[in-house]
Order: C-alpha cells, then sequence, then structure tokens
C-alpha cells in the first residue's frame, strides 16, 4: 500500500498498532481466521485512533503490497482503477460482513465440470453483473455467474423516478421529498426531484432472485483469463484449475479487469472520486430530515486544510434516516491523484465540529472509491465486458449502478439475438462485408458512435471540474442549477443526446459569468479533452 509516511486514522473495529505490528483487516485474527468484530468503539476514542504506515511509491513495492491484499493487476493504470494508494481500505469496505444478504452459492445451482458449454458467462456479481445475468437467462440463454461470494457493501442513493422505472422501488428504504445543494454565501437551491436511499441487502436479495428463477448458474471462484478454442469457443479458466466452455463472455467484475481486457493506448487519465461516509447517532442535526443533502460546498477549511495537496474541493452529502440517526459521507468528486481517506476523514469531522454536530454512536463507516474517465475498453476485442468494467461509469458524477440497471435488458437482447443469429452484421456496422464477428456486434451496441461522442463531452467535463478550486465549482454549480431541469437532470443521467450536449454548453456559456466563461474557452483551447471532444464530434 502507497503512503505518504504520515499516520492515517484507523478504521472503525480496528485496533492502532503496537511495536509495528502488521495490520489487518477488521474481523480477521492473526492467523487468518474469520473473526466477529465487537461492538465498536466510543465516538471519542473512534475519532483519534491512529495507525502508522510507512510510505512506498516503488512500482516492485506497488506490486508486493496488493500481492499482501491477495490482489492483482496488469498495469499502473489498473492498480489505480483498483484503489491505488488506497487499496487497503478498498479492500475492507468490498469484504465488509453483510449478515441479512443471501450466499449467492445458497440460491442458485452451481456450474460443475461437467457443465456443458454455456450460451453466456458473466464474470463479477455486483449490481451490473446480477442484472445482466437474469435478463439475458430471461431471454432462453444459458447463463453462468462467476466471481467471488460478496455482497453489497455501498450505500447507493438514487433518483426516486429513475428507481421506480426500473421497477425497483421496492428496495428503497427512505425517500426524501426533496434534494438541497448549498453553495458560498448563497440561499440553498431546492433540486425539485425526490431522492431514496437504496436498501442494499434488498437490492441484492431481489437481483439474486431473479437470477435463481431465470435458471442462472453459479460458481464461486476468481477468472484467471479467457482464452479463444480452436472450434470458436472461449475457454474461462478459473481458480483452482477450473475451465468452462461458452460461446460469449462478458466481464462485469468492475473498473480493474485489465487483466481479462484490453484498452484503449493513449486515452485520458484516470480519474479518482473518493467520498468518506459514516452513519452515526447525533445529538442535533442542523439541517431539515425531510430533504437530502446532495451537495454541501460551504468551505469551512480555509484556516485548517492549506497546504496545496490538500485543497481540491469537497462536499457534504447528508441523508437523515430519523431525526438524530445520519449518514454524513466528504466526497472529492474527482482528482488527478484520489484524495485519501485519512484526509476526506479529518474534514467530514472538521466540518461536523463546526456545525455543532456532536456524534454518539457509530454504525458504520465506508469507503467509496470510484475511477471516474479514462480509456474505453478496445472494441475490436473478442471479450465482452458491462458496468464500470465497460467504462460505463458517468465520467463527471461517478454514476454507473442505475444505468448498468437500465441497460441490462437491452444488451440482453442484443446478446441474445447475437448468438442465435437473428441479426447480421451490417445491422451494426453499416457497409461491412464480412460475416457477423458477435463481438464486435456486441461491442458497437454498448458503444455506439452517439454514446462516444456523449463520453467525450462528460471527459471534457470532467477535466474542467478537476482543474477547478473551491470557489470555482461552486460558481460552476450555480451555473448548472440555473439550467432548464431537463438538461441538468439529463446530463446527471446519461439521457442527453449528443446534440442535447451542444445545446446545453451553449446555454451554460450564455448564462455563466464573465470568470466561468473565460475558464471554459480556455479550457476547450488548451486541454487535450477539448480537442478530443472536438474530433470526435467531427469523425463519428
Amino acid at each position: 500500500m502507497e503512503f505518504t509516511g504520515a499516520t492515517i486514522s484507523a478504521p472503525f473495529g480496528c485496533r492502532a498498532l503496537r511495536g509495528g505490528g502488521p495490520l489487518r483487516t477488521p474481523g480477521w485474527g492473526a492467523d487468518g481466521r474469520r473473526r466477529r468484530v465487537s461492538s465498536g468503539p466510543g465516538a471519542e476514542q473512534w475519532r483519534s485512533w491512529k495507525v502508522s504506515c510507512v510510505a512506498t511509491e516503488k512500482p516492485e513495492e506497488k506490486a508486493a503490497a496488493a500481492a499482501g491484499l491477495g490482489v492483482d493487476f496488469a498495469d499502473e493504470e489498473d492498480y489505480v482503477k483498483g484503489g491505488g494508494g488506497e487499496l487497503l481500505y478498498v479492500r475492507m469496505q468490498a469484504t465488509k460482513a453483510m449478515d441479512r444478504q443471501s450466499k449467492i452459492a445458497s440460491k442458485l445451482l452451481p456450474i460443475t465440470a461437467e457443465t456443458s458449454v454455456l450460451d453466456l458467462i458473466i464474470i463479477g456479481c455486483g449490481p451490473a453483473g446480477l442484472s445482466l445475468a437474469a435478463e439475458s437467462a430471461k431471454k432462453g440463454l444459458t447463463v453462468g455467474l462467476i466471481g467471488p461470494d460478496l455482497p453489497f457493501t455501498n450505500n447507493y442513493g438514487v433518483w426516486e423516478d429513475e428507481f421506480k422505472d426500473l421497477g425497483l422501488e421496492s428496495c428503497i428504504e427512505h425517500v426524501w421529498k426533496d434534494t438541497v445543494v448549498y453553495l458560498d454565501r448563497n440561499k440553498p437551491i431546492m433540486i425539485g426531484r425526490a431522492y431514496g436511499r437504496v436498501q442494499r441487502d434488498l437490492l441484492h436479495e431481489e437481483l439474486l432472485r431473479r437470477c435463481h428463477e431465470a435458471g442462472v448458474t453459479y460458481l464461486n471462484s476468481k477468472v484467471e483469463q479467457i482464452i479463444e478454442s480452436p472450434d470458436g469457443h472461449r475457454i474461462v479458466y478459473c481458480e483452482p484449475d477450473q475451465k468452462i466452455l461458452c460461446r460469449l463472455a462478458i466481464v462485469a467484475s468492475g473498473a480493474a479487469s485489465g487483466k481479462l481486457l484490453e484498452y484503449e493506448v493513449g486515452g485520458p487519465r484516470v480519474c479518482v472520486q473518493t467520498a468518506y461516509g459514516v452513519e452515526v447517532e447525533v445529538e442535533h442535526y442542523p439541517y431539515d430530515p425531510s430533504l437530502m443533502v446532495f451537495m454541501d460546498y460551504r468551505d469551512c477549511f480555509k484556516e485548517k486544510f492549506s497546504n496545496p495537496e490538500e485543497e481540491n474541493p469537497t462536499f457534504l452529502y447528508a441523508m437523515a434516516m430519523s431525526s438524530t440517526r445520519i449518514f454524513f459521507e466528504e466526497t472529492c468528486l474527482a482528482s488527478k491523484d484520489a484524495m485519501p481517506f485519512d484526509l476526506l476523514k479529518k474534514r467530514l469531522m472538521y466540518r461536523l465540529d463546526a456545525m455543532g454536530v456532536r456524534i454518539l454512536k457509530v454504525y458504520e463507516e465506508e469507503w467509496s472509491y470510484i475511477p471516474v474517465g479514462g480509456s474505453l475498453p478496445n472494441t475490436d476485442q473478442k471479450n465482452l465486458a458491462f458496468g464500470a468494467a465497460a467504462s460505463m461509469v458517468h465520467p463527471a458524477t461517478g454514476y454507473s449502478v442505475v444505468r448498468s440497471l437500465s441497460e441490462a435488458p437491452r444488451y440482453a437482447s442484443v446478446i441474445s439475438d447475437i448468438l442465435r443469429n437473428r441479426v447480421h452484421s451490417e445491422q451494426y456496422l453499416p457497409g461491412s462485408s464480412q460475416g457477423p464477428s458477435p463481438s464486435m456486434l456486441a461491442w458497437r451496441t454498448l458503444w455506439p458512435p452517439e454514446r462516444k461522442r456523449q463520453r467525450s463531452f462528460f471527459l471534457f467535463g470532467l477535466a474542467l471540474i478537476i482543474q477547478l478550486d473551491n470557489e470555482g465549482i461552486q460558481t460552476f454549480f450555480e451555473t448548472f442549477f440555473r439550467l432548464p431541469k431537463w438538461m441538468w437532470r439529463g446530463f446527471l443521467g446519461s439521457t442527453l443526446s449528443s446534440v442535447d450536449l451542444m445545446l446545453f454548453a451553449l446555454y451554460m456559456f450564455a448564462i455563466a459569468p464573465n470568470k466561468l466563461r473565460m475558464n471554459l474557452v480556455s479550457h476547450l483551447l488548451s486541454d487535450p479533452t477539448g480537442s478530443a471532444m472536438i474530433r470526435t464530434y467531427l469523425t463519428l
């Protein structure tokens, strides 16, 4: 793991290290066996615990640190996508115990060595993988799901209307009638849209139920490689020494999938959205609990965090589950180098102290790490992808779950048609004189020219955001939320066409203050994403 040499705050459930002892994830004993974590520390003790870590930035030491956590990466970009210097926290988040979520192996029939050639194998058991597996099996395909049997551990927030459209409203545990944004010295901005918190246990069980009813089979294993057999089938090699045959393989195992997928060379650099969250009991909540605090960018850090590496803007995101039980999260929307979780925690604690919030009890901590931007997958490769592995995360917001869930039925339908030979190559590749290439047809469906134009616009926005200071980003969002609602809602939801996005840009330029206008023009002319966006719009 990579650190700067400073101490970092210990996670909830860990103990401060003494005498240079090894760092362990919570709930694991010195012998490597799973332990039950005792009840959490008191609020003051939780705030003060520290763990000392030694800095290292050498590639070979990064690899050794990753190997020590049981993970390995294809290259430096894959390492960054997988957690980079925050890898320990990312692994801790992924392996939290969620006792109310069923084990996948207890619900789905197993893939066995005697299994014949499957139509489709999906690698990865997150929301994207489970939803695509269920939708594909509904089409009559024989579908196998492969990946570690891990629960959903992140807290998901969604616009209520979007989740209702997916038929998943029963998985929302709490709804706020409206959302609010705070910017420095300005009145609160009311968004006029209900927001919900997803009950992750219910979402996991619902997607697992759909897989079970559709006949999806499962193997609890890690995939090592995928190769093509002489007869054109895909051979999926799994630990330990297992191989499964299929007609198509889709990787849905998250952004760090470079061992199984090829990505375009020379694309934009991967940026990272990091957020430190904590669900707590408090004496007093300073906001209206009937409103969801979408962003509070008011700056209370000017004197506290003045070093250049600490100056990236962050905002507070808050969900009131009751008048005293609150989920707070301090978020860095995006940065070239991931803002460390220990710094985000310090900022959150400082912000809450400044607001007079006293924590009485800690229920849970969360470490959210979302790679944004970066290169698209190579769409000429035989292996397919979905979700974050397919670069479907919104580059400028980090949103991905709703898009994956909403696109799964259509993508499954296309995969089914391709495998059943109900489409022709010319349908997806105009002017093509070659025979159908199933993987190429699937890639063109997932990333058609229109989607690439939209993504180039979002990448331009991402590159702008990471250059703005706190005052600049406040001005940006004040202008953003003055746009017509259909514009900013469509931007956040990835529903604006490439033409709509040009209208969005012109409208925003027209209403922006002069300083932001100058930033937009300068960014368009000087940043590589500006010229890349222009080329993409003109050539696709």
